[in-house]
C-alpha cells in the first residue's frame, strides 16, 4: 500500500510543472513527430530554456539580490516581508533554486543535447551545432548554481560532506522516463560542467564583448565561466589560463582597455547590451505581465527612481563604508531617505528600469570579472601579476594603484574588497565568501554566520526528501 500511495505521488508531482529534478517536457507539443522534426523546433525548446533563467525566482531577481542580503551588501530600508528571513540568515530562509525553473531548464538542454544531432531532424548543420552549445552552456550553468547554493566547494567541505545536486543528463519527457536518484558529488557535477562548458567552447561562436550576441552564449561566455567553475574548484593554474584565453579572445588588455571608462560606468548600467557584457539575458515586455515589473522587478525592488517603485533594499552601511574618494562605483547608489529609517539610505542606480516600466537587461557575465578572477588565481603564485590585474580594474573605476608590495593575505583582502564593490547587487558576495571557507560577514546588529554552520548551504525542499528516499537533506535540515 505504502509504494502505491509512493508511486501515484510520483506520478502526481511529475504532472505539474516547476516539480524539480523530475521536471517534464510537455509531450503535446514537443513529440518528434510534430515540433522537434525540425531545427527550429530545437530553438524553441533553447528559447525556453533561456527564459527560465530569466524567471524573478532565478536571475530575474533572486540569484541577485538573496546573495547580497545574505552576507553584508545590501540592507531592508522597508518591512514588506520580503527578504527578511534572508537578512537575518533565518532558518531556511536562502536561495531555492531546487524549483522547475532550474531543472526544466537543465531538461530543455538535455532534449536538445540528446536529440538535435538525429539524422531525422531537418534544417542547418551550423545553426543545430549553435543552440547544442547554447544547451551545454545553459546546462553548465544551470548545474554550477545548484552546486554552489546546495553544496560545499571541493577541498572546502564541512565534516565531509561532499553532495551537490541530482546529476540528469537525458530529457525527461514523460513519467516512464524518469527515476528516483541519489545526489552526486559536487566534485562529479564539477566535472560534467567542465566537459559541457569545453563542448559549449567549441560549437558556439565567438561575439564582440557588449554586442548584442551576448543575449546569447557564445564562446567568450564560456571561456569564462570555465575560468570562475575553476576558481570555486581551487584549479588556480586552470583558472589563470582559462582567464586569460578569455580575455586575449575579447580584446581586454592588461593595462585594462576594453573595459567601460570611469566617466561611463554609471551610465554603463542603463544601456543594451551592456559594454562590459560577456553573456546578459535580454528582457522584453511581452517577458512579464503589467505588474510584474513594480512587483518583482530588481528595479522596482532596490531603486526610487520611479514613485510606484517599492524600494525595500537598499545598500549596507558597510558597504558605503569601503569606496574610496574618487570611486565611480560608489555613484552607483544615490544617497535618500526612507520614513521610518534614522540616517541616509542608499538606493541602486545600477538597475534603472531604462527600457521603461521598470524593465531592463540583466548582465549575468562582464568583463570586470576576468580581471578579478585572474588576479585571485595568481595572488599567491605571482603577486606582481594579481597587482596589475587589480590596477588594470581600478585604472577603470577613478582610482590609483595599489600599493607596490601588497602581497600575501593582504593583496588577497584586496581583491575580494574589490570584487564586494565591483558586483554589489550582481549576486557575487555570498559566494565569494562561502567558496573561500570565510565565515558570512554581516551588516548592522546582525550576527555573523559561522561557515561550519548549516544555515551556509540551502535545505532541499521538504516535499522532495519525503518524496524520494534517495534524496539525502543538507545537515542541519
Amino acid at each position: 500500500m505504502k509504494e502505491i500511495i509512493k508511486i501515484s505521488a510520483f506520478l502526481q508531482v511529475l504532472a505539474v510543472m516547476g516539480c524539480t529534478d523530475l521536471e517534464t517536457t510537455p509531450r503535446q507539443s514537443l513529440t518528434p513527430e510534430q515540433a522537434l522534426n525540425n531545427v527550429f523546433g530545437y530553438q524553441a525548446v533553447a528559447n525556453s530554456m533561456y527564459n527560465r533563467a530569466a524567471s524573478f525566482g532565478y536571475y530575474g531577481q533572486t540569484m541577485m539580490i538573496a546573495p547580497e542580503i545574505l552576507a553584508d551588501n545590501l540592507r531592508l530600508v522597508a518591512n514588506t516581508g520580503r527578504y527578511q528571513g534572508e537578512e537575518a540568515n533565518g532558518d531556511r530562509d536562502h536561495i531555492d533554486l531546487w524549483n522547475g525553473n532550474v531543472y526544466g531548464g537543465i531538461n530543455d538542454a538535455n532534449l536538445i543535447i540528446d536529440g538535435i544531432d538525429d539524422e531525422s531532424v531537418s534544417g542547418d548543420e551550423d545553426l543545430k551545432s549553435i543552440i547544442k552549445g547554447d544547451a551545454y552552456f545553459m546546462r553548465a550553468l544551470f548545474y554550477f548554481d545548484l552546486c554552489r547554493v546546495y553544496g560545499y566547494e571541493p577541498g572546502k567541505e564541512v565534516d565531509g560532506f561532499n553532495l551537490g545536486p541530482i546529476l540528469r543528463l537525458t530529457p525527461t519527457l514523460i513519467a516512464s522516463d524518469a527515476d528516483f536518484r541519489s545526489r552526486s558529488t559536487v566534485g562529479e557535477v564539477y566535472q560534467q560542467i567542465e566537459s559541457d562548458l569545453q563542448n559549449a567552447i567549441a560549437l558556439l561562436p565567438p561575439v564582440p564583448i557588449g554586442s548584442e550576441g551576448v543575449y546569447l552564449a557564445n564562446t567568450g561566455a564560456a571561456i569564462t565561466l570555465l575560468a570562475r567553475l575553476y576558481l570555486y574548484w581551487g584549479r588556480m593554474a586552470d583558472a589563470e589560463a582559462a582567464a586569460t584565453a578569455a580575455m586575449n579572445l575579447l580584446g581586454l588588455r592588461s593595462n585594462g582597455d576594453g573595459l567601460v571608462p570611469s566617466g561611463q560606468y554609471v551610465q554603463s548600467f542603463s544601456r543594451a547590451p551592456h559594454p562590459e557584457s560577456i553573456f546578459e539575458i535580454e528582457l522584453r515586455q511581452v517577458d512579464w505581465s503589467s505588474v510584474d515589473g513594480v512587483n518583482n522587478s530588481l528595479n522596482s525592488l532596490t531603486s526610487n527612481n520611479d514613485p510606484a517603485a517599492q524600494f525595500i533594499i537598499g545598500a549596507s552601511n558597510e558597504l558605503m563604508a569601503t569606496y574610496e574618494d574618487g570611486d565611480v562605483r560608489r555613484d552607483c547608489w544615490m544617497e535618500t531617505t526612507r520614513e521610518g529609517i534614522d540616517g541616509p539610505v542608499y538606493a541602486s542606480r545600477k538597475w534603472t528600469g531604462y527600457k521603461g516600466d521598470f524593465l531592463e537587461n540583466l548582465p549575468i557575465i562582464r568583463a570586470a570579472e576576468l580581471y578579478l578572477i585572474r588576479a585571485e588565481a595568481r595572488y599567491q603564485t605571482n603577486p606582481a601579476g594579481a597587482r596589475a590585474d587589480i590596477n588594470a580594474l581600478r585604472s577603470r573605476r577613478g582610482l590609483g594603484a595599489v600599493d607596490d608590495l601588497l602581497s600575501g593575505q593582504p593583496l588577497f583582502n584586496r581583491i575580494m574588497l574589490e570584487r564586494r564593490k565591483e558586483f554589489a547587487l550582481e549576486g557575487h558576495r555570498f559566494f565569494d565568501l562561502k567558496r573561500n571557507g570565510m565565515n558570512i560577514t554581516k551588516h548592522s546588529d546582525f550576527l555573523e554566520v559561522p561557515y561550519t554552520d548549516y544555515r551556509v548551504l540551502s535545505n532541499i525542499p521538504l516535499s522532495q526528501v519525503q518524496l524520494n528516499e534517495n534524496l539525502v537533506q543538507n545537515p542541519g535540515y
